[in-house]
């Protein structure tokens, strides 16, 4: 596998790239960032990927000219064609001659980029235990944003209890996870929040959405109170990298019967048959 990485211009070992100290993205995490599967070289709805991107730059006033076709022509280099990758994008405001919270006068943004082999996530058959906590992070979860430490200190939170995920919770209804979005089968029709500055606009979610209507799943974007979540028949977690991950136990209690149910099943069949039609 390449250990190449893409930075400013450069493809270079990634031992050999260096950001300056008195970059924004190292001072203030001032920027973002996108995460896009390839799989066996073929990126996956990388126009999907790219209109969240923009839409993050926009959010943070930091807009870019760069086209889909560009970004691709960035990403090749880094992609073999016999494995599935990750690419990871990162884009902050780059250096600035001191350290001032106000933008600097000349912007020159630090664009990096680089591929990490991407392996089946352990939990995504058996699933997984989650526990819910209140969402303590800030208003504009729709950016993208590289200042994650809302999201790790909560996601660390759910791990010291047992769980693998936290999902979080607003004013009585849950949102997303730290890492993740958030669906839940009541009554057999699958629900999910919609879009908001509450939650990220995930591209597996808008997958998901896509693969019901077309197969007569019943589903519904709305809000689920967080008694409905426990008494959901289901509870999965979606994620570019994590896919579509049952959750079998919620606070301590079974979801279910405790393993992933049917609608699972079914979705997740439909997935990995979408991912084989595109390669």
């Amino acid at each position: 596998m390449t250990a190449q990485v893409y930075l400013n211009g450069e493809y270079l070992p990634l031992a050999d790239a260096k950001v300056s100290v008195l970059d924004r993205g190292f001072l203030f995490g001032d920027g973002v960032y996108e995460v896009i599967p390839a799989y066996r070289g073929r990126l996956f709805r990388l126009e999907d990927h790219i209109a969240r991107l923009n839409n993050s730059l926009n959010g943070i006033r930091l807009p870019l000219p760069h086209s889909v076709t560009d970004w691709e022509a960035i990403f090749r280099p880094l992609l073999e064609n016999d494995i599935d990758q990750s690419v990871y994008l990162q884009i902050t405001r780059g250096y600035a001659p001191k350290r001032d919270h106000g933008f600097p006068e000349q912007v020159v943004p630090t664009i990096f980029a680089m591929s990490s082999e991407l392996k089946p996530f352990a939990g995504r058959t058996s699933g997984i235990k989650a526990v819910t906590l209140d969402d303590t992070r800030w208003q504009r979860c729709n950016i993208k944003a590289i200042t994650l430490l809302g999201n790790i200190l909560l996601r660390q939170e759910a791990i010291d209890q047992g769980g693998a995920e936290a999902i979080l919770v607003r004013n009585g209804y849950v949102v997303e996870g730290a890492a993740s979005n958030l669906f839940a089968v009541l009554d057999s029709e699958l629900i999910t929040p919609p879009k908001s500055h509450e939650i990220l606009p995930g591209i597996t979610r808008d997958v998901i959405l896509e693969l019901a209507a077309a197969n007569n799943i019943p589903f519904r974007e709305d809000v689920i109170a967080l008694e409905a979540l426990e008494n959901a028949s289901e509870v999965w977690v979606t994620s570019s990298i994590r896919e579509i991950v049952p959750v079998v136990e919620l606070d301590g209690r079974l979801i279910g019967n405790g393993k992933p149910g049917p609608i699972w099943k079914r979705m997740d069949d439909l997935l990995q048959a979408y991912k084989t039609s595109l390669t």
